[in-house]
């Protein structure tokens, strides 16, 4: 309905809905996008911001990709659920790496992993629904909940229990109004990984108090040491008719830019995801996914010597962390993240400045440091911080020597 002249809607009331307005900035990308700006400057900064590997894309996946932009057919739309050929691997891919065995047809190909998170959300979440959050937190995921008018529920653990969430602590948060509980393991921003006989617990459990369960297993394949990943619907298949699982090929392949994401869950809330997607962006870039097809249908040589060298980062990063007196890091058992607790750097002063808080420790270090890494505060953990160990020796071991010498 027109407003009139003098309405406050005509005479500049607000402008952006709720909706937008209450969404945060991503934490990890601002802080990568200073550092950038700062080297962009001149200034020798260190970023321990993104999680992004710093291999180059696999080459034959590359070359996938120039194929198909000459070819024709890669010129025109495709269906917007994703190129057949490209979910079908899918679900070969997903059989094959962790056996949970889906048709082709309950996958969705996406812009990304965060597509995959916002499509899931709008197709489970209605306004007022609970959806139980494992905190410490990826930064997108409370942001998705809520742009749908659903209420984050955060469960914390911290560094006294490995960043894994009990049962017990689920049944606590669980409310008549809980629809699903949000699970990663291995975790971003912890690098946690949950023992099997723990998912089998909390599978059991959201099956006992019919919730949905949705699983990121974008990690999948990074773990170290004796940690395993473990699909929580292979684990438990009477979970499946109430599960959706998210994952995509920007971590596993160094595929970070070219956003190929994915979607596996029931018929009718694919069926109901597609159909927002077909009304958002349509399909994925088609060379995109034949690169993201070239991924998953090969094998996994390359993400064996990634692995191998974010082992030898991420025993390097804690020693090093741990080796700073007030900071206690554990040693993470998957992604590429290391999460210490920072407690005991604070209360401090850097520069005339007096640092209370994580965030407030992080705009010090990178001020005076010239390093930047992510406050805990944006994971839903004041006190912790996140270090991205996708970064060479070399500079990790500068970056983390800088903040050591800062704070001595």
């Amino acid at each position: 309905m027109p407003t009139s002249p003098g309405s406050s809607r005509a005479s500049g009331g607000k402008r952006v809905s709720d909706a937008l307005a209450g969404i945060a900035p991503s934490a990890t990308l601002a802080v990568d996008a200073k550092a950038k700006a700062l080297r962009a400057a001149g200034e020798n900064v260190i970023g321990f911001g993104a999680g992004e590997p710093d291999f180059p894309t696999p080459e034959h996946i590359v070359d996938a990709a120039v194929a198909a932009c000459r070819d024709s057919a890669n010129h025109r739309y495709s269906p917007a659920g994703g190129q057949p050929a490209l979910k079908a691997a899918l679900a070969a891919k997903t059989k094959r790496d962790s056996g949970l065995d889906w048709d082709a047809s309950q996958f969705l190909v996406t812009n990304g992993g965060k597509q995959a998170v916002y499509n899931t959300m709008a197709a489970l979440v209605d306004p007022g629904d609970e959806v139980l959050l494992l905190a410490p937190y990826w930064t997108t995921y409370p942001e998705a909940i809520r742009v749908f008018g659903g209420v984050p529920v955060e469960v914390f653990a911290g560094i006294e229990s490995g960043f894994q969430v009990s049962v017990d602590q689920l049944e606590a948060a669980r409310t008549d109004r809980t629809k699903a509980l949000l699970f990663v393991s291995p975790s971003n921003p912890t690098g946690a990984v949950y023992p099997r006989d723990e998912i089998v617990a909390i599978g059991e459990w959201a099956i006992e108090h019919g919730l949905w369960v949705i699983t990121d297993e974008i990690y999948e394949h990074l773990t170290y040491g004796d940690a395993e990943h473990h699909s929580l619907p292979v684990l438990v298949p009477e979970v499946a008719d109430r599960c959706v699982v998210l994952n995509g090929v920007a971590k596993t392949y160094a595929m970070t830019g070219w956003r190929v994401g994915w979607m596996a869950g029931p018929p009718d809330v694919i069926a109901a995801a597609t159909n927002l997607q077909s009304h958002s962006t349509s399909n994925v870039c088609n060379v995109a996914q034949a690169a993201a097809l070239a991924a998953v249908s090969g094998d996994l040589e390359a993400v064996t010597m990634m692995r191998a060298a974010f082992d030898v980062r991420r025993q390097r990063i804690t020693e090093m962390l741990n080796a700073i007196e007030g900071v206690e890091c554990p040693e993470p058992e998957g992604a590429f993240y290391a999460f210490p607790n920072m407690e005991g750097l604070l209360v401090r002063r850097f520069g005339g400045v007096e640092v209370t808080t994580t965030m407030e420790l992080a705009a010090a270090v990178l001020e005076h440091a010239k390093v930047a890494f992510v406050p805990g505060e944006a994971f839903g953990a004041p006190g912790y911080a996140r270090f991205s160990f996708a970064l060479g020796l070399d500079d990790l071991a500068e970056g983390i020597s800088r903040i050591a010498d800062l704070v001595a």
